[in-house]
């Protein structure tokens, strides 16, 4: 059974930077795509970012590019998200998945809560 375990969230100031991890197991990791994903309570799950199977060009929700970096270590079965110049309305809980496309595929983590805020 795949299992997504995400950490890395906290508090952060304003223009401040974090780095999310996501561990996946249950699975050939390197096989995958995987994915970003954040949610508040007053929306839905909003995609964020993308990274193909062997680290091929990434891609990202226009509301994070040029801010955040998707990146991988297969050898690790880890996904990465490196978020700069964090702003208040990127507060959420932060979570990855398997993906197609923009689509996750599989069970959701417990996610990482990232709170920005001065």
């Amino acid at each position: 059974q795949v299992q997504l375990v995400e950490s890395g969230g906290g508090l952060v100031q304003p223009g401040g930077s974090l780095r999310l991890s996501c561990v996946a197991s249950g699975l050939t990791f390197a096989n995958y795509n995987l994915g970003w994903f954040r949610q508040t309570p007053e929306n839905e799950r909003e995609f964020l970012a993308g990274i193909a199977a062997f680290g091929e060009v990434p891609y990202y929700n226009n509301s994070v590019k040029g801010r955040f970096t998707i990146s991988r270590d297969n050898a690790k079965n880890t996904v990465y998200l490196q978020m700069n110049r964090l702003k208040p309305e990127d507060t959420a809980v932060y979570y990855c998945n398997i993906v197609r496309g923009h689509t996750p595929t599989h069970s959701w983590g417990q996610g990482t809560q990232v709170t920005v805020s001065s």
